[in-house]
């Protein structure tokens, strides 16, 4: 008899639900629901007006969410609940909830509603952004090694600038809340009523490594006393592996979001990192690039090595036995959807309604007409800040050569090549510091929609991109790890790379470089750097000059 395992993907707009096969990672189906209040930048549901660079989201979005795709899942998988042995989740990371110790987010109380740093503050969130600068000055003056395994900077979407920031700028919260939780370990608490820390989000979003734990407390009391045993009494607990258990579905949980009782709950991962397993990838060299609001690019190597703005290198933080390396951007999804929401002319609505496509369908077809260059525009990918190789949340975006012949289809094309020239620039960096990137895998929505992007990216990256067979990569990641959770015995594996040979992999489709193509890209893409370099390392702050005097 068939046994079966979901994967819950928390991502930055709404969770999904994914039924797979526990014997071969066939999908039988998935369900999705969208947060009521998204990412909540401008106003909190009270009307409290908040800064610039601010993302929050609302906690219970993610419950009443997680309710409504599990029980869609369940019911279109057609699968009897019997037979599904263990769930798994992730979570767009850091996010982080301050909540009491029997794990209530402090925005769920009427005197701190109209807080804004008492609800969940997203990945996105570069409020922290002076904490993390002296952080990362702190460390570099006192030789922190460990700043070594995060390419020299410290970046303001991770925990530890946003904890500080509660801090500094809310105590009375940071007062209130017994711990600082990590929404998909927050997640995994509402399920199955054990608090648990994993080590990929620990790894990556708070400077730790197996061999030499989170940083001393003096590294903290030095930038703040009140910061005092922050580790131990706002963070706290032992570190779990992936793949570990955290414990089983409580009678509550089954009854409150749907999954069967007693099923085993494997502990969170970050939703990037997830992804891997998903493709399939066991080994040195190979590149999963998680394509999605941003992108992630996360590579498993044998490399033990210091790379300049990587987002972390943590031994055994997606698959044990390698050193894994996270590098990203922070706009790419984000970036299309701005231009879309924001820059298209109504005659392009029109047009699209009578063809029966949506914006950026339309804009692609108009855009894949084109040659490289053809339009003279070349842009930056800074509209949400640039978090490798720059780390510096304070850029923003740009665009050159603009003229009254300029149409929505060449900036667009344009916005495209950008975050494909941002990739490029990430794999050199990873290559001139000893980390080989032989092979692309790509994955998530934006990589299955739209070939004209994927061989834009072949082109500029000069190497062959494959597409991971699953639409749902994280969601597919999450039951993978659950499943050697349960463990073979209740009819999962006792081993990662079994249940990734047997559930993970690509599909046929291979994007190849056109020579042509990347011969004009290679002119193309030195100028990027040019623009890249001018702009990002500091020879010309205009950027920051004109958000600086945006938020006077």
């Amino acid at each position: 008899m068939s046994k079966y395992a979901i994967g819950i993907d928390f991502g930055t707009l709404s969770a999904r639900a994914l039924v797979v096969d526990v014997s071969d990672g066939t999908e039988l189906y998935s369900a999705v629901s969208e947060y009521e209040h998204a990412v909540i930048d401008e106003y909190l549901p009270t009307g409290r007006k908040l800064p610039p660079d601010w993302a929050l989201q609302h906690p219970r979005d993610y419950l009443i969410s997680m309710k409504e795709a599990i029980k869609g899942a369940i019911e279109g998988s057609g699968v009897d609940p019997k037979d599904i042995i263990a769930a798994g989740v992730d979570f767009t990371s850091s996010t982080l909830i301050p909540v009491l110790r029997d794990g209530t987010p402090l925005c769920f109380l009427p005197e701190y509603e109209n807080e804004p740093l008492a609800y969940a503050t997203l990945w996105k969130h570069h409020g922290a952004q002076k904490y993390a600068s002296l952080m990362t000055e702190h460390a570099m003056v006192r030789g922190d090694e460990f700043l070594l395994r995060y390419g020299g900077k410290i970046s303001s979407e991770w925990s530890m600038p946003k904890i500080w920031q509660v801090l500094e700028e809310a105590p009375e919260i940071y007062a209130k809340c017994n711990r600082f939780a990590e929404a998909g370990d927050w997640i995994v608490l509402q399920l199955t009523g054990n608090i648990t820390h994993n080590a990929c989000m620990a790894g990556y979003k708070y400077f730790w490594s197996k061999r030499d734990g989170y940083p001393e407390n003096e590294f903290y009391t030095q930038l703040d006393e009140r910061l005092d045993l922050v580790m131990e009494r706002k963070v706290g607990g032992d570190i779990s592996p992936l793949g570990s258990l955290a414990g089983y579905v409580t009678e509550y949980a089954a009854k409150e979001y749907g999954l069967p009782e007693g099923i085993a709950v494997c502990v969170s991962n970050i939703d990037a990192h997830a992804s891997v397993p998903a493709a399939g990838v066991l080994e040195d060299g190979l590149m999963v690039m998680i394509m999605g609001t941003s992108t992630g690019h996360l590579l498993l190597s044998k490399k033990d090595a210091f790379i300049p703005g990587v987002c972390g290198c943590v031994d055994g933080g997606i698959i044990p036995g390698f050193n894994s390396y996270e590098a990203g951007q922070s706009c790419v999804g984000d970036h299309f959807d701005w231009f879309v929401h924001n820059c298209v002319p109504e005659s392009y609505e029109i047009e699209a309604r009578e063809k029966g496509v949506n914006l950026h369908e339309l804009l692609t077809q108009k855009a894949e007409k084109q040659r490289p260059g053809e339009s003279g525009l070349l842009a930056l990918d800074w509209w949400n800040g640039n978090r490798s190789v720059l780390v510096d949340a304070d850029l923003t975006g740009l665009m050159l050569g603009m003229t009254l012949q300029t149409k929505p289809e060449d900036i667009y094309r344009a916005l495209i090549e950008a975050t494909a020239y941002g990739t490029r620039k990430i794999i050199e960096n990873y290559e001139e510091h000893g980390a080989k990137v032989s092979t692309i895998i790509a994955s998530g929505g934006v990589a299955k929609k739209n070939p004209m992007l994927m061989q834009i990216y072949a082109d500029v990256c000069q190497r062959e991109i494959k597409i991971v067979k699953t639409n749902q990569a994280p969601a597919l990641g999450s039951a993978i790890y659950a499943c050697v959770a349960a463990g073979k015995e209740r009819g999962g594996y006792d081993d990662i790379y079994e249940a990734v040979l047997k559930m993970g992999g690509v599909n046929s489709t291979v994007y190849r470089p056109d020579l042509e193509n990347s011969r004009i890209y290679d002119e193309l893409y030195k100028q990027y750097v040019i623009l890249h370099d001018l702009f990002g390392r500091g020879a010309n702050d205009v950027m920051k000059v004109l958000k600086g005097i945006k938020a006077r």
